[in-house]
């Protein structure tokens, strides 16, 4: 069975870089080499921090995008694991007087 992945990249300038490959050993190879992207390229080097695999590249490329919207502290608390965290910040509150849903502040 093909595997796919979602990755997270931790560049030279402290970002992130979050993307979705169906050979991660190449992708990472191509990013480190100056040829995976623009956005990689002129932060090199750059780290693999984190990687999910997958059975179907849909699934990992539907992923990437999730984590794409994420905040820097809700990346990182995947990264590390940290699934108290992760869940804090995953969380909605509703404000009572409008009854209107906010981020939890980070």
């Amino acid at each position: 069975m093909a595997k796919s992945y979602t990755y997270i990249l931790l560049c030279n300038d402290n970002s992130y870089y979050v993307g979705s490959t169906k050979n991660i050993d190449l992708r990472f190879w191509q990013h480190s080499n100056g040829i995976g992207g623009e956005y990689t390229s002129e932060r090199l080097p750059v780290k693999l921090v984190y990687v999910e695999v997958f059975t179907r590249i849909d699934h990992a490329f539907q992923r990437e995008h999730q984590l794409k919207k994420w905040t820097r502290k809700k990346k990182e608390a995947l990264i590390k694991s940290d699934e108290q965290s992760l869940k804090a910040l995953s969380k909605k509150i509703f404000s009572e007087k409008t009854n209107s849903k906010k981020e939890v502040p980070e």
